[in-house]
């Protein structure tokens, strides 16, 4: 029964790769031809060889549909292909073909070696060239002149980049999930959005980040960020939420779900809600210091007379001043409120991070 729980573990973790290590290859240019023209009845031919073909880039391209890094976790090596040598009769050498690499958006691209972030894939179908093929040599055609007219110098093609580079993904969310382990954040994340996360009765169910648009209106969503739950010493890498806390760093809002009927009477709400704050702030000031509003779920375990009085004894010790949510993410009360509150925030901050771009009154109105 160990066995098979190891094996199940390692098997979900895997289904979610969120750094990979890879070396490229760009094309290396092909060389340059040294020839002469020979052709009957034309005594004075003149030099012909052709410049080499550039060889081929290796490009990252964001692609939406992907979520992971797992495609680079087995094949870790990519080589674009060379670009031709040049030839007789004024032929140039066909330049290499590229290859593109596909990752998803948030891709960070990084040198291996001394850690300089070369690039981050931020906006879908964005293009870059991560490694640059080599130039072709030069025929010995590119050198001749009135002063020089049998030249038979030529140049070998210049060698394409290679490079040893580290892939990091920090996934694009407007909304991150807080709370420790069997909280409600997956609950919450499948009543709200598309996602379908993995929902049991026990800790650790979500093994890896899950992503889910949450649809508002005609044109009108927000993409929410379920990561594992944390506890008590994440921060010096107890448990798994401390491997994903990453995928929060670029989220406007986070959402600290605190169960407010855990089933061991034993637990604190207050004490585990304070724990997930401090492991936040040790592991990412800037994180901590992110929106954050306090949203109890499980108000559907409490008794009615009862839940006034316990909403307010939680925030009182908690000391909290901001947002305050009551929802039960199982039978959905409350949920709909929150999604607008939600909506209304990240409308806010999407408005107020749109360049202010200054009308002449002349122009104004004009198509």
């Amino acid at each position: 029964m160990r066995a098979f729980c190891v094996l199940f573990f390692r098997d979900s973790i895997m289904k979610f790769v969120d750094e990979a290590t890879i070396d490229v290859a760009a094309g290396d240019g092909g060389n340059g031809c040294a020839s002469f023209r020979h052709e009957k009845y034309k005594e004075f031919g003149g030099p012909d060889g052709g410049d080499g073909g550039r060889g081929g880039h290796v490009l990252a391209l964001a692609d939406s549909n992907l979520n992971t890094l797992v495609d680079f976790r087995y094949t870790r090596r990519f080589e674009a292909q060379r670009g031709e040598h040049g030839k007789g009769s004024d032929m140039f050498g066909t330049k290499g073909d590229d290859i593109v690499l596909k990752m998803p958006v948030g891709t960070i691209i990084s040198d291996a070696e001394t850690g300089e972030v070369l690039h981050e894939l931020l906006q879908p179908g964005e293009l870059i060239t991560i490694a640059k093929g080599g130039d072709g040599g030069f025929g010995n055609m590119h050198y001749k002149s009135s002063t020089n007219r049998a030249p038979r110098q030529k140049t070998p093609g210049w060698p394409g980049e290679r490079r040893a580079l580290k892939l990091e993904l920090k996934v694009l969310a407007d909304v991150g999930l807080l709370g420790m382990p069997n909280a409600g954040k997956s609950t919450l994340i499948a009543a709200v959005s598309n996602a379908r996360p993995k929902i049991a009765d026990y800790p650790f169910t979500t093994l890896y980040p899950n992503l889910g648009v949450v649809r508002v209106g005609p044109e009108k969503s927000f993409v929410v960020a379920d990561v594992p739950g944390l506890i008590e010493g994440a921060s010096e890498g107890a448990g798994l939420g401390h491997q994903f806390l990453r995928h929060l760093q670029r989220t406007r809002l986070l959402l600290h779900l605190v169960d407010v009927a855990p089933f061991d009477d034993a637990v604190d709400p207050v004490q585990q809600a304070k724990a997930i704050m401090g492991e936040l702030k040790k592991y990412d000031a800037e994180l901590y210091a992110k929106p954050r509003w306090l949203v109890l779920n499980k108000l559907d375990m409490v008794p009615a007379d009862e839940r006034a009085a316990r909403v307010k004894d939680i925030v009182k010790r908690l000391r909290y001043k901001g947002p305050v949510f009551e929802i039960s993410a199982l039978t959905r009360e409350g949920c709909e409120f929150l999604v607008q509150k939600i909506y209304e925030h990240i409308a806010k901050v999407h408005e107020a991070a749109q360049p202010h771009v200054e009308v002449d009154p002349r122009f104004a109105g004009n198509p």
